[in-house]
């Protein structure tokens, strides 16, 4: 067993496939993935809806399906593998320790690192739910699980709090297998997954959809019995008189993701409050040197591919920096965003490096805007950039594809940031 690598990777997701992969075809010759699991693949194991490919294969795969792809591949490239084996501490001189079953205790060195842990849902706790304490209430990838993996029902008539792509992906899973969805709530004013998951799995399946309406008291002692549900103002504050109590022996929580990061706090990466993942620039190098992000642990995206996407960056970058062939920055600008965008990706960029490639800003806006809309990149108050969609709306994630050499000969060399604005 090697105790030093060229590139350690932490996480078996779509991200952290696509990372070690593309690690390994840059000329990477030692290349590590940790996985807590007992199998690569992260969540699409058990993600059997279809869905996921349609950007890198224009297809229209199920999770399984599509992680195999990638677990094939790696397969195929000589790349070690560390099953079962949880990541304790990861250090900015980017050495890893490591608790595993079959080795121990394990403290790796690498010359550089790709953190792909992935994100974890909101609990009850988070969102501080009242009432008692009966079984049957659940996360929505908790019930995923049980259901697609585990072969277990958890109950036979769900409430589900929270429009999440999870939430409504299982409304429709749990109606095909005979359970009864008696009601869909979100506290926003509008839907916090995608669209298409709302036409394909409520619409078609005739599951209400309640807008600013939230639980607002749980009832039963030992089983879940019922909940009373209460419509919101714009302030999220409950309007007196519209409660409403509903049957249910099981509650599923689809109410937001969180980038999973306590492996980045111990290493001193910088976290951005707002995305809940590292600060990182257009190469998804995070404020360590040497030390890359790509996926869900940076932001959370709406499509598996662009996390694909993100890790083979990363994967590629994290290669070239162990090889010696990472090129350095002289100057590091940020890019800010208006009051209208949420969160934004990256939040720096390379002058000195982009003149001669494409770089994406990825960002979620804060409203719906069902016209068409235009996104503006400036430096100094000066528009150097401009991005026409016909949309936009907060769940789905826009994507700009910027070209490094237009940008950089609009900007003068006293430009010390970049603001991305909505018109």
């Amino acid at each position: 067993m090697k105790k030093e690598y060229e590139v350690v990777i932490i996480g078996s997701g779509p991200a952290g496939l696509a990372a070690a992969i593309e690690a390994k075809k840059t000329g990477a010759k030692s290349v590590a993935i940790i996985e807590r699991d007992k199998e690569l693949g992260g969540i699409l194991p058990q993600c059997i809806h279809n869905g996921f490919g349609s950007v890198i294969f224009k297809k229209d795969y199920p999770g399984p399906y599509y992680a195999q792809k990638f677990i094939d591949e790696v397969q195929k490239l000589n790349i070690d593998i560390f099953f079962d084996t949880m990541v304790l501490d990861v250090t900015a001189s980017k050495k890893v320790y490591a608790s595993s079953c079959d080795n121990g205790y394990l403290e790796l060195r690498a010359k550089s690192i790709v953190l792909a842990m992935g994100c974890r849902e909101r609990t009850r706790s988070q969102i501080r739910l009242a009432g008692t304490r009966p079984a049957g209430i659940f996360t929505a990838g908790t019930v995923q699980r049980f259901v697609n993996i585990e072969g277990y029902m958890p109950g036979s008539k769900f409430v589900i709090l929270g429009s999440g792509d999870i939430g409504m992906i299982m409304a429709r899973r749990l109606t095909l297998e005979g359970a009864k969805v008696e009601r869909v709530l979100e506290i926003m004013p509008f839907l916090t997954g995608l669209k298409r998951n709302y036409v394909q799995c409520l619409v078609d399946f005739n599951i209400r959809l309640d807008l600013q309406h939230t639980v607002n008291r749980i009832i039963g002692k030992d089983r879940l019995e019922a909940v009373e549900i209460i419509k919101v103002d714009n302030m999220f504050k409950p309007i007196t008189g519209t409660e409403e109590i509903i049957q249910c022996d099981a509650l599923l929580l689809s109410v937001g993701l969180i980038p999973e990061n306590e492996l980045s706090k111990k290493a001193g990466i910088d976290l951005d409050p707002v995305t809940g993942g590292p600060f990182i620039d257009e190469r998804l190098e995070t404020s360590n040197e040497g030390i890359f992000a790509a996926g869900n642990v940076v932001f959370i995206h709406d499509l598996v591919d662009y996390v694909t996407e993100a890790g083979y960056l990363a994967g590629k970058n994290a290669a070239l920096y162990a090889l010696n062939k990472y090129e350095k920055s002289k100057r590091k600008i940020m890019i800010l965003k208006d009051e209208n965008i949420h969160s934004l990706i990256p939040q720096y960029i390379n002058l000195d490096l982009i003149k001669n490639e494409n770089f994406m800003i990825q960002l979620r806006v804060n409203k719906n805007y069902e016209e068409k809309i235009k996104i503006n990149i400036t430096a100094n108050n000066k528009i150097i950039a401009t991005f026409t969609e016909p949309y936009a709306r907060p769940a789905e994630m826009i994507v700009l594809k910027v070209n490094g050499k237009e940008l950089i000969k609009n900007i003068n060399n006293k430009c010390k940031k970049l603001e991305v604005k909505i018109t």
